[in-house]
């Protein structure tokens, strides 16, 4: 059997000016990548400002598991299919991430024959936007410092510095550091730490932004610090806006590539969804539904962080929600939810997935939360069994939930025709109005609890003393209008990642908050979620390598 990357390495592209005329766009409207890969300009973006929209087609999953769920391989398949039965079609996904990539949790680009090309540079360095990212990051870093230094105009208290360096790479001895080490000249000691690139707020913002001085507005509001007397210190007040989206100005316009059936995708921004909102820009799915008749997009993890956070905050940003949701499963990670481990999954077990159902419900439950349709993408792996697929498709039937199956890995657009048909079917049924899950005027605390009680199922909300006191002081600013985006495990709808299914009398703790002022929303940190993962002890790098003739292998 082929491997991703034997399956992308043997495809046929198209060049990037062909994909683009696909969607009426011209060679005049993109910046060139190469022959595959481009930007669209974003004078061209805004000549689209007053076209209608197409239909948004929002991919989401039940809580991800080691046995699998195929959320973006679903997404690309599903947009495959939609084009395959006629329908004008463009698909919107993250980019990778350097430190999943180079990790155990692989790419971003799909899989199988449901992939977007060019795969090695995507999962690789692709268009620069990550390290436009990680420079820019630093270079604040480094004006603070610098600030303090040269005579600390500001009156920063350089113990209060929240903003950290940045690097896209799993490195976990880089979690907390100290600088100015060396003397004077060196700057002023203080303890540092380093996030991964993809937790940055840059990359909230990049992916919230609407445009160049939208850019230059959200970075002003960043909070760095505190002053000696405990007020926020901001880059407004270091005055390097200009300095940072000049960083940035060519990372904020949407990169297009295809898939390898040829439809146009967007692939742009990468916020992890465990951190920050999980979603991919604003701009390039906007875009997205000016030039097609369908967008299909997708939201990190399940419904509870991905799309949760989709609907709270990207919605409100975008200005558009989702005319259908789609949430993919798989018999291999119900049966875990079911209790099963990960080396007896290919035992026929169909009791398993009747336990492990409760955690698809829920998430089906907090789509329809937001009056949303939904449609389950029943994503099948060969070892499936009749009985196990006819168990599944029974609950759901009983549910009266609409369902699909897909077999897109192994056939491409072929196996998503099912999908896209009930997809259609659904997009085109009027539908009330969405509702979102609170509004601007309600408490940090309330949204917070909302979020726990509505979403995750849980009982409770406990918050530290810490917590406690920074929502107090939060409010006190005017802050307290602002969406929370709650940093959470994935693996789990509590903050425990070994209750998986669907707990329940659970409470959750958030431990501390984190204004993100330029993204737009307030963090509040649960459980031991970091903002720099670690390297597992036999990281996916293990297996990577490249010839003499430049051929990559091992990725994936």
């Amino acid at each position: 059997m082929l491997s991703d990357i034997q399956i992308a390495q043997q495809s046929k592209k198209k060049k990037i000016k062909e994909i683009a005329q696909t969607i009426q766009l011209t060679e005049e409207d993109l910046e060139l990548y190469g022959d595959d890969k481009a930007k669209i300009k974003l004078e061209t973006i805004q000549q689209l400002k007053d076209k209608p929209n197409g239909k948004l087609v929002l991919v989401t999953s039940i809580n991800p598991t080691p046995a699998g769920e195929g959320k973006s391989t679903i997404s690309v398949g599903l947009a495959d299919a939609l084009s395959r039965v006629g329908e004008s079609t463009i698909l919107a996904l993250r980019e990778p991430s350097l430190g999943p990539t180079m990790g155990i949790k692989g790419g971003a680009a799909g899989g199988g024959y449901a992939q977007v090309i060019p795969m090695e540079d995507i999962n690789l360095h692709f268009t620069g936007d990550l390290h436009a990212l990680t420079s820019a990051n630093n270079a604040l870093s480094a004006f603070i410092d610098n600030h303090i230094y040269q005579g600390n105009e500001c009156n920063i208290n350089p113990t209060t510095v929240s903003w950290k360096r940045a690097v896209d790479l799993n490195d976990r001895a880089l979690r907390q550091v100290v600088v100015g080490l060396g003397g004077r000249i060196n700057g002023v000691p203080r303890e540092d730490g380093f996030d991964i690139t993809v937790a940055s707020e840059l990359m909230a913002i990049l992916c919230l932004t609407t445009g160049l001085n939208d850019l230059k507005e959200r970075l002003k509001r960043i909070v760095v610090a505190e002053t000696y007397d405990k007020k926020p210190v901001t880059v407004a007040d270091l005055q390097v806006e200009g300095a940072l989206a000049l960083l940035l100005k060519d990372a904020i316009k949407p990169n297009l590539v295809q898939t390898l059936e040829h439809t146009p995708a967007l692939v742009h921004g990468g916020p992890f969804a465990n951190i920050a909102h999980g979603c991919n820009s604003v701009l390039a799915t906007s875009t997205a539904m000016k030039l097609a008749d369908y967008t299909v997009t997708e939201a990190g993890f399940g419904a509870d962080l991905g799309a949760e956070k989709f609907l709270d905050i990207k919605v409100p940003n975008l200005e558009k929600s989702p005319d259908v949701v789609v949430i993919v499963a798989t018999i291999r990670a119900l049966k875990m939810h079911g209790g099963v481990l990960k080396d007896q999954l290919e035992e026929e077990n169909v009791e398993a997935i009747r336990k492990g159902f409760s955690n698809l419900e829920k998430h089906i439950e907090n789509i329809q939360r937001y009056e949303l349709p939904v449609v389950v993408a029943i994503n099948e792996f060969s070892k499936d069994t009749p009985s196990e697929i006819n168990g599944l498709a029974e609950l759901l039937e009983q549910k009266n939930i609409p369902y699909a199956n897909a077999s897109v890995w192994a056939n491409g657009s072929e196996g998503g025709v099912e999908l896209a048909q009930k997809v259609i079917e659904i997009s085109d049924q009027k539908r009330e109005t969405f509702v979102p899950l609170y509004d601007d005027s309600s408490t940090l605390a309330e949204k917070v609890q909302r979020v726990v009680t509505d979403i995750y199922g849980g009982k409770e909300v406990s918050f530290t003393k810490k917590a406690a006191a920074q929502m107090k002081l939060f409010e006190r600013r005017g802050w307290g209008h602002l969406p929370v985006c709650m940093a959470k495990t994935q693996y789990s709808l509590s903050d425990d990642p070994k209750k998986l299914g669907r707990p329940e009398d659970f409470s959750i703790t958030v431990r501390e908050f984190i204004p993100k002022l330029g993204a737009g929303f307030i963090v509040a940190l649960t459980g031991d979620v970091l903002t720099m993962p670690g390297l597992p002890k036999k990281p996916a790098a293990l297996n990577m390598d490249i010839k003499e003739n430049g051929e990559i292998t091992g990725l994936f």
